[in-house]
């Protein structure tokens, strides 16, 4: 079972489940038990109302306390794992994984938000938040697919299954600077058959005119107004 305590002592390991380092771990936990405990005060439930429990009734929940909360959400967010999955990583049955991919991402989003990490969501605001950021000088659109659950239905079955991946997926475009790494916007979530120019299109995202947007084959035909659009070039095959 995944714990905080263990991974602290595997740096990489830790790295490779969420992407952070001990240090960076324990830098952004803070923020997200600010964020947890203004939704979720300790004398409350998940529910929000009042806890009445007599002492030693009930097992302990899972998930005890805010490092693991933190390390659930952060695994969660970088690779979509199956719930089922994240039962088995995390010592519960699939209900009780849902249940907390429910409750603790909005948790984690307003973290991101309180810090002044979480990517702009609308598309006519992007323009006025990037104007005078001079990392976004140069920034990179691009499409990215999170493995989902298999509809049960044959028609959101054929409308969630990515014919590039193999899978069922939903889809998102996002946009990120080319030195820094700043995810400066995210789409609404589409189904995984959806094209990435058929993304972007419908999100109809308004750039500051200063970007010179990197895109690739995937967005072909996608002409924002922006001061310069970069796609890489089809290396030609030779033929002996």
């Amino acid at each position: 079972m995944l714990t905080y305590a263990d991974l602290k002592e595997n740096p990489r390991k830790l790295v490779s489940f969420t992407s952070l380092t001990p240090g960076e771990f324990e830098l952004f936990l803070p923020a997200f038990e600010r964020a947890y405990l203004r939704k979720y005060p300790v004398s409350q439930t998940k529910t929000g109302s009042e806890r009445k429990r007599k002492t030693g009734a009930g097992r302990k929940g899972s998930l005890a306390n805010i490092e693991e909360k933190f390390l659930f959400a952060l695994v969660y967010q970088k690779s979509y794992p199956l719930q089922s999955v994240m039962g088995e990583l995390f010592g519960m049955g699939q209900s009780q994984a849902n249940e907390w991919i429910h409750k603790l991402l909005p948790i984690l989003k307003q973290a991101l938000d309180d810090l002044g990490y979480a990517p702009e969501r609308d598309p006519q605001k992007f323009k006025k938040q990037e104007r005078d950021r001079k990392d976004a000088v140069d920034s990179i659109i691009d499409g990215t697919e999170r493995r989902r659950q298999r509809p049960k239905q044959a028609e959101k079955q054929a409308l969630h299954y990515s014919g590039k991946k193999k899978i069922h997926s939903d889809k998102n475009v996002v946009i990120a600077t080319a030195k820094k790494k700043r995810v400066s916007f995210l789409s609404q979530t589409y189904p995984g058959k959806t094209h990435d120019k058929k993304v972007a299109d419908t999100e109809d995202i308004s750039y500051p005119e200063h970007i010179r947007l990197h895109k690739d084959t995937g967005f072909q035909g996608y002409e924002p107004k922006v001061s310069k659009l970069l796609q890489p070039k089809k290396s030609r095959v030779r033929r002996n």
